[in-house]
């Protein structure tokens, strides 16, 4: 089902032009990886942004070896990893205190590397080598309206000030808020409270204290540290990075209010403080230091019936198609991994059959995503029910060969021509979820 690409025009840098423009709205993760390799395969690619600049937002990051492989084909292992935590063990126990499990995190792992660090700095090493490529992106412009026209084979995109752009793919990488989702689906799906909400936090440890008190000198005197505290229906995990010098927490707990207005505001470290009044000292010692924390409720919503548009010129990716919980330590692989496929399906559908191409790519990644998301989902609730004298390995944060050993864009060539041969001649059916 992959057209024949012995007569396409090659591009100044020797990769086949296959004439097919792509306009991806949001430069998070997804959207830049989701550019970045449809560069790599020949494809026009613009990004539209609707913040005006990058700033230094947000805390940690986790980018998983199944991401790692992508991005070193890309060049960028040693700027990610000048830039990662190196702790090599997670030190997992109960909220008293007693050692559940230390669990060894080796790199490489299935012959790639993790990353784990600042989300800002990654997302800038990103950006920065999209820019690199020759990459348009245009910020300050913000979508406000999706169409498609299926008669002319296009899709469209206008932005806040009246001005509109058109492509073959329109590809949907603005976040859990998304626009493109209502236009996609054909309904508002709000996001519902998960249940659970969390404190976070990011600072100095030096400024703060960390290395001066006998209860927190832990996470500095023997390089980058991580340590968590479970059990009473909540977590809490400390790290610490460049050589033990910065702080992270984040604490996961219930929250059943209603969330109106902003899912994510400034936190009081006194109502952090009272969810560990009997914890381990250490926890309420940690978080005692930090200066502020940010109160960020945890929403989520339904899978979705579908990620592409009826024309199938406008898709969803990352955060727009399917959120993932932070217990998931997938979010951002698996969006990283939504693009890689998703241009690796344009390039073998062909300009003639794009609409082909992006149903092929949502068969490829559906199931694969639920099954992620369902991992962090049973591992919150793994961590959340342990009590004090428990142990052993059922603890450990999930690391299977399914997930990390996964080369999205070899599979994307590997699977294509089945899964499209199925469409063309069984005709296309929304995905379903098997097990649900």
């Amino acid at each position: 089902m992959a057209e024949h690409q012995d007569q396409v025009p090659l591009t100044d840098n020797g990769i086949r032009d296959t004439g097919i423009d792509v306009i991806v709205v949001g430069a998070g993760f997804g959207g830049i990886a989701c550019a970045i390799e449809c560069k790599r395969k020949g494809h026009r690619v613009m990004i539209l942004e609707k913040k005006h600049e990058l700033k230094r937002l947000g805390d940690t990051l986790s980018l998983g070896v199944n991401a790692g492989r992508i991005l070193a084909r890309w060049g960028l292992h040693e700027k990610l990893w000048d830039i990662s935590a190196n702790a090599r063990e997670i030190h997992i126990h109960d909220y008293l205190g007693g050692l559940i499990q230390v669990q060894k995190l080796p790199l490489p792992l299935f012959g790639a590397f993790a990353y784990n660090g600042h989300r800002a700095l990654f997302h800038e090493v990103l950006f920065e080598h999209a820019k690199s490529l020759g990459i348009e992106i245009r910020m300050g412009h913000q979508a406000v309206e999706y169409w498609e026209d299926e008669a002319n084979g296009k899709a469209g995109v206008k932005i806040q000030t009246g001005e509109t752009f058109d492509a073959d793919v329109i590809v949907g990488a603005d976040g859990v808020k998304s626009l493109a989702r209502k236009f996609v689906i054909g309904y508002h799906d709000n996001p519902k409270p998960s249940g659970y909400a969390i404190y976070r936090a990011w600072f100095d440890a030096e400024e703060h204290g960390i290395m001066s008190d006998p209860l927190t000198d832990f996470l500095t005197i023997h390089g980058d540290q991580l340590h968590s505290w479970i059990g009473k229906d909540v977590h809490f995990i400390a790290t610490s990075s460049h050589g033990g010098k910065v702080i992270c927490f984040f604490i996961t707990h219930k929250y059943d209010a209603v969330v109106d207005g902003d899912w994510s505001s400034p936190g009081k470290i006194e109502d952090v403080l009272d969810l560990v009044k009997d914890w381990d000292p250490r926890c309420a010692a940690v978080i005692s230091k930090a200066p502020s924390c940010i109160d960020w409720k945890l929403l989520v919503h339904d899978p979705l019936p579908t990620w592409i548009s009826k024309s199938g010129r406008v898709v969803l990716i990352g955060d727009a198609a399917h959120p993932f919980l932070p217990t998931s330590v997938q979010g951002a692989s698996q969006a990283i991994e939504d693009g890689t496929t998703l241009a690796v399906a344009l390039n073998l559908a062909g300009k003639n059959n794009v609409p082909l191409g992006t149903r092929t790519w949502e068969s490829i990644r559906y199931q694969r995503v639920r099954d992620a998301q369902l991992l962090g989902e049973t591992l919150r609730n793994k961590w959340h029910g342990a009590k004090p004298g428990d142990s052993g390995k059922s603890f450990e944060l999930p690391m299977p060969e399914w997930l990390l050993a996964f080369d999205a864009e070899a599979h994307a060539y590997a699977t294509y021509d089945g899964i499209a041969r199925s469409i063309v001649e069984d005709g296309y059916r929304q995905p379903s979820l098997s097990g649900e």
